[in-house]
């Protein structure tokens, strides 16, 4: 898909990948839609984004998901891409993984994907057409020690992205994971139970991982709505 002039939400977009991204986009002509729940952010970086609409919006809340839709179609008549960025991680060993905090993730990571999923499919369709992108991560191809809820609620996301795939093909709306892998970004401080030795942890056990900027996954996520792959491991 040529992105110029096209309509993309971008949930998350407040910092790190979802940043870069808008940025990346808005550098090719795209019309971005800010969303995230820090409005004061997203209001800095609009100003640096011409074509853009902030939307103030809690992924956990489906009031808040309708009402991005509807502030998008109400400003630009159609959505072409909604990617779903905005997630959170969890750093706990399998044996003291809380329930409560799993839910809250799972609340985030996929049930606000699946929401906003569903939003947006029906306005694609009578479009004729359209895009997801869900920001999966390259923990889903590995497994990392501490790591086991969160990569839990990814691995569901792959599922319900390659499934959709299929289910919506006939009506010309793309549905494709991107996974990124460690990123330098504050996902990490902000991940639930983030803490030094978790991380540090993490970083003795790959001696040789490689770190991407969000700006390297952001051209990465450009690069899948060119293409139309399935999957973007980057």
């Amino acid at each position: 898909m040529d992105i110029k002039n096209k309509v993309v939400i971008i949930t998350g977009a407040s910092q790190g990948i979802g940043l870069a991204t808008a940025k990346e986009l808005a550098e090719h002509d795209a019309k971005i839609v800010l969303a995230a729940r820090s409005e004061d952010k997203l209001i800095d970086l609009a100003k640096e984004l011409p074509n853009s609409l902030v939307v103030k919006t809690d992924m956990t809340s489906l009031v808040d998901i309708k009402n991005l839709i509807n502030e998008t179609i109400k400003k630009y008549g159609r959505i072409d891409i909604l990617i779903n960025n905005a997630g959170q991680g969890l750093y706990c060993p399998v044996e003291n993984i809380d329930i409560y905090d799993l839910k809250k993730l799972m609340d985030l990571n996929l049930y606000g994907v699946i929401n906003a999923m569903q939003a947006v499919i029906p306005i694609m369709r009578k479009q004729g057409g359209g895009m997801i992108i869900n920001v999966s991560s390259a923990v889903t191809k590995n497994y990392y020690p501490g790591l086991a809820a969160y990569a839990s609620t990814k691995y569901a996301l792959n599922a319900i992205s390659h499934t959709a795939r299929q289910e919506l093909a006939s009506d010309n709306i793309i549905v494709s994971s991107i996974l990124p892998k460690m990123t330098s970004s504050n996902f990490s401080v902000n991940s639930i139970g983030a803490r030094p030795e978790f991380i540090n942890d993490l970083l003795k056990s790959r001696p040789n991982l490689i770190i991407d900027t969000p700006e390297i996954v952001a051209v990465k996520v450009n690069d899948l709505i060119k293409s139309g792959e399935a999957e973007l491991v980057v």
